[in-house]
């Protein structure tokens, strides 16, 4: 198997559990446009025991946007393979996978999936939705700090996409390690999506 069929095969699974948890919207004819890797990651950021910062992310995102702007409506589903997670420091990851914190052995997969499309005239404000991690689901609304749609020259094709940022308490999802010591359960997420009328570049 080559490494282009096993990265295909990996977008179909990606795909297939979009699918299974009715990860589809009900939009009509809104445009679709299918996410970038390229241009889609979570970053997350926490407090280190009132100290320094810790920061990382999870990459090779997939899933689908999907945009009806003079309706005022949209809809987005996105699969995290959680095994992406980076901070740069192998040690630092391996951790963060444990079952300490991630438990990606027992989770390999997040999802995020919306449920409501904000507006502030034809601006998108904010996006309500879904987060399903440790097999637990809970509410979380992303705040735009920046939504546009533009002609990707490279795909020759209409891209859109933006920045939300959001703040999650971990403990909802059972991560709960170190708080009574101190560490912050409040997690800061920056979310960065984005998706084309095209398959992205390889």
């Amino acid at each position: 198997m080559t490494l282009k069929s096993i990265k295909q095969a990996n977008r179909a699974l990606a795909f297939a559990a979009i699918g299974a948890l009715g990860m589809v919207s009900t939009l009509g004819n809104a445009a679709t446009y299918q996410l970038d890797p390229h241009h889609t990651a979570v970053r997350f950021s926490v407090d280190h025991f009132g100290t320094s910062t810790n920061a990382g992310g999870f990459y090779n995102l997939s899933g689908i946007l999907e945009y009806a702007p003079e309706k005022k409506k949209g809809f987005v589903g996105i699969t995290i393979p959680m095994g992406s997670l980076s901070t740069g420091l192998k040690t630092f990851d391996g951790h963060l996978k444990s079952a300490d914190f991630f438990n990606v052995e027992k989770y390999p997969t997040a999802y995020f999936k919306s449920t409501e499309w904000q507006f502030d005239g034809d601006k998108v404000k904010a996006i309500k939705g879904d987060l399903t991690l440790l097999d637990k689901t809970h509410p979380v609304t992303l705040t735009a700090t920046k939504f546009n749609c533009y002609e990707n020259p490279l795909l020759k094709a209409e891209a859109c996409g933006g920045d939300f940022e959001t703040t999650i308490d971990r403990t909802k999802w059972g991560i709960n390690t170190f708080t009574d010591g101190g560490m912050m359960k409040n997690i800061k997420l920056v979310v960065q999506v984005e998706g084309s009328k095209k398959a992205a570049l390889k």
